[in-house]
Parts: C-alpha cells; structure tokens; sequence
C-alpha cells in the first residue's frame, strides 16, 4: 500500500480540498469552470431519486476518498458505508467524522502554502457513516447489501476492475441503484491493458467503456441512462485538472 499515490500527503489535501473547500477556495477566478466544483456532492444530489430510498436504506460509498459523498448520503440513507483502498483517506474521513473538521494544507506556489479547515457538511449525520480500509476488489464478504451504491472515479484505478464489477450484483438488492462515474482515464501503470473495461480495440473492434460496463451488467442490471459529470481538482494555484466523468445508473433486477 506504500506505493499508492493515495497515501501522499499532498495528495490527501489535494482531496480534502477538491471535497470540502469553498468556491473561492478551489477557483477563485471568475472565468473559470465553476460548474465543476462539488463534485462529490454532486455525485449523490443529482444522481439519487430519495423516492426511490426506503426510510432505512443502506448505502455503500466505493472508493470514497475523504469522505464527503459518504457524508451527503446520510441525508438520504439510515446507513452509509464508505470504502477506500487507502490509508491516508480513511483516517482524514474519520477524523471530520470524530472532530467535525480537521485541518489541511492548500499548496498556492513551490512551497508556499495557505493552511484551511475542512468542516463536517452542515445537515449530515456523522453517526450514519462506518468508515473501512478495504480492498474494492476483494471486498469483506459480510457487508450484506444495499438499495444504493456508489462508485465516484474508482474503475479505472483498479489492477482488476472486472473482479470490482463481478462483485456488485451481490452488493445491489432488488430495485436499488448502482450509480458508477469516471473520466475513464485508462493507464496501464494502474490497469494492466488487457484488464481495462474500454478504451481499447477488441478483435479490431473499438470498445468504450460504457459497452464493457453494459457487457457484464447487463443481465443483473437495468441500465438507465448516462450523464456528463465534470469535475475540477486544484494543483497549485495557477494549474488545475478540468475533468468530465460519466455516471453511468444502473437498477438491480
């Protein structure tokens, strides 16, 4: 796990700012793309039907970095588990969970720094939320099942993200909802090419991700429909990373 970017520092307050930071924090330029900040409430609030949800429904947050996703569904779920591979983001969730913030470093320029707070979202219940060190693709057989998960920009960061997917149909109960979004950035660094779900040529044929998704949901799932998600992460002042993932939304049979 030593060898996981996810357990850089810098990293971790890259996150901390990406889910918790203010507008002004993240962007302070008016020319900028503001409808990429809030991702990772985004991710729930406009992607969950609370209709849909049951007054004590369960949640899984897969790959939850920080946490805030975990947190925004305690508005809708009695329940959230959040899940993340690494370290660092685990203790950073629990420690917002415990204390209501915790303090972080934004990087501005070279070494040049402005320290800030990332406080517990107002209107969430931290007492909803277990927060676990897992491996997604080799997940704790006693988590039982959910009317909801998520998964936010996790498939393409996994050595084998068909055993991640494989799983799902045994974590989604009847009617709930798979919500899955990434940019689909393919690597091989972190995918080895012929475990990527797309973005490759499969008997001379061009295969996207949302096929190879289709391709082993199908059957277990219902696939309702598919949306652009941008979302922006700030390096350093001047340079910033302006991605559009897609969430694809899924309905257990």
């Amino acid at each position: 796990m030593s060898d996981s970017p996810y357990e850089n520092d810098r990293i971790v307050n890259e996150y901390l700012l990406f889910h918790y930071g203010s507008h002004d924090e993240v962007l302070p330029y008016s020319h900028g793309p503001c409808e990429a900040l809030d991702f990772a409430v985004r991710c729930v609030s406009e992607s969950i039907d609370p209709s849909t949800l049951p007054r004590n429904a369960r949640a899984l947050d897969l790959g939850c970095a920080v946490g805030r996703s975990s947190f925004e569904l305690t508005r809708y779920c009695k329940e959230v588990i959040g899940i993340d591979y690494s370290r660092k983001f685990i203790d950073a969730a629990r420690t917002l969970q415990r204390e209501g913030l915790i303090h972080y470093e934004r990087i501005d320029e070279g070494e040049l720094t402005t320290p800030l707070r990332a406080y517990l979202p107002d209107g969430t219940d931290p007492d909803r939320v277990s927060f676990l060190q897992a491996d997604a693709q080799a997940l704790p057989a006693d988590l039982g099942d959910f009317e909801l998960v998520l998964m936010a920009n996790l498939i393409d960061r996994l050595a084998d993200p068909w055993r991640c997917l494989e799983r799902l149909p045994g974590l989604v109960r009847s009617g709930g909802r798979l919500i899955i979004t990434s940019p689909y950035t393919w690597l091989p660094e972190f995918t080895p090419i012929e475990k990527w779900v797309g973005g490759k040529r499969v008997n001379g044929e061009a295969v996207t991700t949302e096929v190879g998704l289709k391709s082993v949901l199908e059957g277990r799932f219902d696939f309702l429909g598919s949306r652009d998600v941008p979302f922006l992460i700030r390096e350093h002042a001047r340079k910033f990373q302006w991605s559009v993932a897609q969430a694809t939304i899924w309905v257990r049979r």
